[in-house]
């Protein structure tokens, strides 16, 4: 959706680690900046220290490529907080049409309508978030986490009492159209990450069937109040499945990523099912 980007100047960036559709195209169609990173040394954290690096204002917006604003206020709602003396702040994030009825659950509990339902602590989601330049020049994500690089830092940050700001009136829509093992992949390099982040996080076997139990349960309640239940029960049991397997893997993952490996996460093929 189109901004009122009237109450100051911006600029986009994009950090392109060889895309082959119309990315670039579109890009310089738009007069974007673009910053290459090699396929072979990406990471999330590493792909947002480049865009950072090659950023000129003093805040720091980010935006995944599966998001697009839903409301033409978005950018203003989103970094007015780090005009507050707030360092870091995270919007809301909502289903698109297309999106899986088990997400828009994850979704809603995790990007609520209010900041009194955020998770608190340092729960924070780069998908669509902002930080102010001069905070992110004393602490770049870090670049070796296979993801969450952004509670990571927001980790950090509280650590040295500066705060980190939930804004539910900066919604996108997050677009995570994906086949189910491409799913798996993402919550077991999330788990993977979480392990460095939190390492007294441990999940057993039983946890998993609790989880996954809990999980089914409370999307079928969800679905049964909206008379959806039949049309949407295989795809609840099977996100949930790809969910909680793909952390319970993740968690009890010790291994340093292989060139293979890191490919197969960062990089699924299309394809997958």
């Amino acid at each position: 959706m189109a901004q009122d980007t009237s109450v100051s100047a911006h600029e986009t960036i994009i950090v392109d680690s060889g895309s082959t559709d119309e990315t670039l195209a579109i890009a310089t169609r738009y007069n974007c900046r673009v910053v290459k990173i090699r396929k072979d040394e990406f990471t999330f954290g590493r792909s947002l220290n480049i865009g950072c690096s090659a950023a000129m204002g003093s805040k720091l917006v980010f935006i995944s490529g599966h998001c697009i604003p839903a409301d033409p206020h978005w950018l203003r709602n989103l970094t007015a907080p780090l005009d507050q003396d707030i360092a870091y702040s995270y919007g809301r994030q909502i289903g698109y049409e297309t999106t899986k009825f088990s997400e828009r659950q994850v979704f809603a509990k995790y990007f609520p309508t209010s900041v009194i339902e955020a998770p608190g602590g340092f729960f924070c989601n780069n998908a669509n978030a902002a930080l102010r330049s001069d905070i992110w020049a004393k602490h770049p994500f870090d670049e070796e986490l296979t993801g969450l690089e952004d509670m990571e830092l927001a980790k950090r940050l509280l650590a040295e009492k500066l705060q980190v700001r939930y804004v539910p009136e900066a919604p996108v829509f997050h677009i995570h159209d994906e086949p189910w093992q491409k799913i798996k992949l993402r919550y077991e390099r999330e788990a993977i990450a979480l392990q460095k982040i939190m390492p007294e996080i441990q999940l057993t076997f039983g946890d998993f069937l609790r989880y996954l139990a809990g999980g089914i349960l409370h999307d079928c309640s969800e679905a049964l109040n909206e008379r959806r239940l039949l049309k949407l029960l295989p795809e609840i049991a099977m996100f949930r499945l790809m969910q909680y397997w793909g952390s319970y893997q993740g968690n009890r993952d010790h291994t340093k990523l292989s060139r293979n490996r890191k490919e197969r996460y960062f990089y699924p093929k299309k394809s997958s099912k």
